[in-house]
């Protein structure tokens, strides 16, 4: 158990049976009344942020999120297989749980995978960018590139993006995980 005192930025708490990673603090010390701690917190696996107030005399229950550095192996049509480094052992991980990520997952990819202390993994962390190769997009037209915008393209992963009018089918491009967007090519 925790008390509000010492609530910070990146601590995970279960808040109404889930867990919730504090994004942004303030004590409040108004002129008349108590004083109260009004906080942003973001749910770890929906990723929605809400806001509450806590008094400063309530406890809190601080979860320990145990970070793990594991290989991205293969997708095997059920299960995404990772590997420990360390000592070879192998995890399967349902399709659920990694979600949308997958897009952006290449094999051999180091992956920080946060797990709860039951084991349970309550959050990917992928590379922030990683490098992907164009497989389909429209042909380049002469004069298009004094166009700020850009055309459709689909990498091999099956990502839908956006690039620049000199990318050509075949080229490889560097994308930012946390956006989706391209960045630049490789």
């Amino acid at each position: 158990m925790a008390s509000t005192s010492d609530i910070r930025n990146g601590m995970i708490i279960e808040f109404k049976n889930d867990l919730y990673e504090i994004v942004e603090f303030q004590h409040v010390k108004p002129g008349k009344g108590a004083a109260f701690i009004r906080t942003k917190l973001k749910n770890v696996k929906s990723g929605k942020v809400i806001d509450n107030t806590f008094r400063t005399s309530e406890r809190l229950t601080e979860i320990r999120i145990e970070k793990h550095k594991k290989e991205y192996l293969y997708f095997d049509g059920e299960f995404y297989v990772f590997m420990d480094s360390n000592n070879y052992e192998q995890i399967n991980v349902p399709r659920d749980v990694v979600g949308d990520l997958d897009k952006f997952m290449v094999e051999n990819m180091e992956v920080t995978m946060k797990m709860d202390p039951q084991g349970q993994i309550v959050e990917l962390e992928l590379p922030t960018t990683v490098i992907q190769e164009i497989v389909e997009c429209e042909p380049n037209v002469k004069g298009n590139s004094a166009s700020v915008s850009g055309k459709k393209a689909v990498t091999d992963k099956g990502l839908n993006i956006t690039v620049p009018f000199f990318v050509e089918v075949g080229n490889k491009i560097k994308i930012d995980t946390r956006s989706g967007e391209y960045i630049e090519r490789t």
